[in-house]
C-alpha cells in the first residue's frame, strides 16, 4: 500500500479529502484518539464506502496506514501536514488557541 511522501502533498487534494463530512470525522477521531481501526465504532457507513474514504485520506497524504496482523490501523500524519501546510489542520479541526501562540493585547 503506497503512501505518498509528505512533500508531495497537494493542497487541493488535502482540502478535497477534508471537505467530506465522513472523512473530516475520521480525521477528528484520529486527532483525538491517535490510531484508528479501519471500522471505528459509532460510524454508520458501509464498509466499502469507508474503505474508499480511507483511500482518499491516504492518497492525499493525510493518514498513514500500517498493518498489525490482519488489521489495518490508520494514524494522522499531523507533524508532516503541519510542516507542509502550517495551521491548516488546526483551522479545519476548529482547535482553539491551545496550538497557537498567545496573542498580545
Amino acid at each position: 500500500m503506497e503512501q505518498p511522501d509528505h512533500t508531495d502533498a497537494d493542497l487541493a487534494a488535502v482540502l478535497h479529502a477534508l471537505g467530506d463530512p465522513v472523512r473530516l470525522d475520521l480525521v477528528r477521531r484520529m486527532a483525538g484518539d491517535g490510531e484508528s481501526a479501519c471500522s471505528p465504532e459509532g460510524l454508520d457507513v458501509p464498509r466499502s464506502t469507508l474503505s474508499n474514504h480511507w483511500r482518499v485520506l491516504r492518497e492525499a497524504g493525510i493518514t498513514r496506514t500500517r498493518r498489525d496482523g490482519k488489521a489495518r490501523l490508520m494514524t494522522l500524519r499531523r507533524a508532516e501536514l503541519d510542516a507542509r501546510f502550517p495551521g491548516l489542520l488546526a483551522a479545519v479541526l476548529g482547535e482553539d488557541g491551545a496550538r497557537r501562540a498567545p496573542s498580545s493585547g
